[in-house]
């Protein structure tokens, strides 16, 4: 398993700090940085600066970074269409040198949609969007080079769209589908994902996850091993009791609560959790990052996943 990282910058930050974090990062040998796709802060209090939009920060962190991969956890496609966020990611990809892993989800998160005056459709019709983006995208990305792509579906119609630009990577960047959900979920990770992410839960569901997307994967012909199954998690390390209770502040949650979806303690526990998650199938895991100016907790990472047995590739 490797340790990978999914900063927030919607709970406030700015592009040079990220920038710092995401290098900081990669000398350390991190081998991705993955960034959430919010508009608005989530939970109380105010934002401070940012937040900053997703695919101008991955375009400047392609420049900035030379071997960590990028990408987004999640896009949504109530504010994504679906063949611009095609163009936006292939050329991401091209400024990246083909550094890209791209994530794309429903949305769940009403109140940006409020703030910025974007319809929130029923949950049933946002994967139903989802859906349709997915097979779009992959259609524009796999086309030949010069083509045109039609498309008429219930949310999405194009009419001869080129096929352009095309992505770095062969035959496209690998597509991240995620969610606990038991009918959707599962059978559009089976169809479209390379990765399948189980967000913020415990090992246990981990596991059931994984589980249902592999029964999914079977019914519809594909090896359940072609999909990489990975878990996001919070991990609050410190050798002291002093920086947890700040990396526990940081990310907003209680304490208590983060033993359902993380570890909080020493780097040695923080490393057993680590191991969990590892056990429960994840070949990898995102440490989400609410605080990039917060760089120490980036050596302490690192000395987690050598203590978990895991693996920085730099």
């Amino acid at each position: 398993m490797t340790l990978r990282l999914l900063v927030e910058p919607q709970q406030g930050t700015t592009y040079d700090a990220v920038s710092t974090f995401a290098q900081r990062a990669e000398n350390l040998g991190f081998e991705a940085l993955m960034t959430s796709d919010h508009l608005v802060r989530i939970g109380d209090g105010s934002p401070g600066p940012g937040p900053l939009h997703a695919w101008t920060l991955l375009a400047g962190l392609a420049r900035d970074t030379q071997r960590m991969r990028l990408g987004t956890m999640m896009s949504a496609v109530t504010f994504h269409h679906a063949p611009v966020l095609a163009l936006m990611a292939a050329q991401v990809d091209a400024m990246s040198g083909g550094r890209l892993d791209l994530g794309v989800g429903a949305a769940w998160f009403e109140r940006e949609h409020q703030a910025y005056g974007i319809p929130f459709p029923s949950v049933t019709e946002r994967f139903s969007r989802l859906e349709e983006t997915l097979e779009v995208i992959r259609r524009l990305w796999t086309a030949d080079p010069g083509a045109e792509v039609s498309y008429q579906g219930r949310h999405i119609r194009l009419d001869r769209c080129p096929a352009l630009p095309g992505p770095y990577q062969t035959p496209h960047p690998p597509l991240v589908v995620g969610g606990l959900g038991k009918r959707w979920t599962p059978r559009l990770a089976a169809r479209y994902a390379d990765e399948f992410n189980a967000p913020f839960t415990t090992p246990a569901q981990v596991r059931a996850a994984a589980r249902r997307v592999a029964i999914a994967s079977e019914e519809a012909g594909r090896d359940p091993g072609d999909i990489t199954v990975s878990a996001s998690v919070v991990l609050c390390p410190g050798r002291d009791q002093a920086t947890v209770t700040r990396r526990v502040a940081d990310t907003g949650e209680p304490a208590a609560d983060i033993a359902d979806f993380g570890a909080v303690g020493s780097p040695e526990q923080v490393a057993e959790v680590l191991r969990a998650y590892r056990d429960a199938g994840a070949v990898r895991c995102y440490a989400q990052i609410n605080n990039p100016l917060d760089l120490e907790l980036l050596d302490e990472l690192a000395e987690v996943a050598k203590l978990a047995g895991l693996h920085l590739p730099g």
